[in-house]
């Protein structure tokens, strides 16, 4: 069996003074390398620069470097989105114009967000960036608040009268009608109005606007509430009165006429004509 010898402490010396330089050099060799290659990249962004336009050659040079980073694992893996209900999943990633590789650091978390405000659905929304690979979005949906008739098609609106999607909209036909061009940006105040008063609320089918100025509500009976320009309120509170002191919303009724201030006109179902009778049979004679 062959021994190793221990070296001396004093021989010792030199072959540690040697690693501790080998070392040291590799490090140095280290630092040299990313030096150089930095030079290389400053070089060759220099002569891109002086090549081409300044603007394109930064550009460039920018978006290789954003592409040197996904290869690094800085890329779009994984994007998630909190708060949706109405909006389609699909729309949603589409409108991102991310996909997966990209560049995260290269990712414009506003103009991400610009895009997903654009939808119909989106209110507000907010984008954030989680490295290395996640971007995670939330958006707040617009409520629907009515459906608005005119022209014969029917929209989904919000409360402020925004158009959310105009087709589609049977699931939300449990909503509020209002009907008529101008309608929409001014049906909240009506609305919250006859909500104050159930009543009223629930034998209205639909509120048309007439000549965008003021508002009939048609009643499930058929017949017809003139309301008063710009008084809604008053005459709100006068028909739910009426109808609570003599189940006038019941009665048969084609108009109920609120517009004057100092008296209601009623105008009741015409009474259907009696059927002929021989007695009273008009003769008619024919032509020769």
């Amino acid at each position: 069996m062959r021994r190793l010898s221990v070296p001396s402490k004093a021989k010792a010396k030199r072959p540690g003074r040697l690693r501790l330089w080998l070392r040291r050099s590799r490090r140095h060799a280290r630092v040299a390398a990313i030096g150089a290659a930095a030079l290389l990249v400053l070089g060759g962004g220099v002569v891109l620069w002086r090549a081409a336009e300044p603007g394109r050659a930064i550009a460039a040079w920018h978006e290789n470097l954003l592409d040197l980073t996904a290869v690094w694992g800085l890329a779009v893996e994984d994007i998630t989105v909190e708060g949706r209900r109405h909006a389609a999943g699909p729309a949603l990633l589409d409108a991102t114009g991310l996909s997966r590789g990209a560049p995260i650091l290269g990712v414009d978390l506003d103009e991400v967000r610009t895009r997903l405000e654009a939808m119909p659905w989106i209110e507000r929304a907010t984008v954030q960036r989680r490295l290395p690979h996640h971007i995670h979005v939330t958006v707040a949906e617009r409520e629907p608040y009515a459906l608005w008739q005119r022209q014969g098609r029917f929209a989904l609106i919000d409360r402020s009268g925004r158009v959310i999607v105009e087709n589609d909209v049977a699931p939300f036909a449990g909503l509020p009608l209002v009907v008529g061009a101008g309608a929409a940006p001014v049906a909240a105040s009506l609305l919250d109005e006859l909500a104050r008063f159930p009543e009223v609320m629930l034998r209205v089918t639909a509120a048309v606007r007439v000549a965008e100025r003021r508002w009939n509500l048609r009643l499930a009976s058929g017949a017809d509430v003139l309301l008063p320009e710009g008084a809604e309120t008053a005459a709100i509170e006068r028909l739910a009165a009426l109808h609570r002191e003599a189940g006038l919303l019941d009665r048969g009724l084609v108009a109920i006429d609120m517009r004057l201030p100092d008296r209601l006109v009623l105008r009741p179902v015409a009474a259907p004509e009696p059927p002929p009778t021989p007695g009273n049979r008009t003769a008619t004679r024919r032509p020769t």
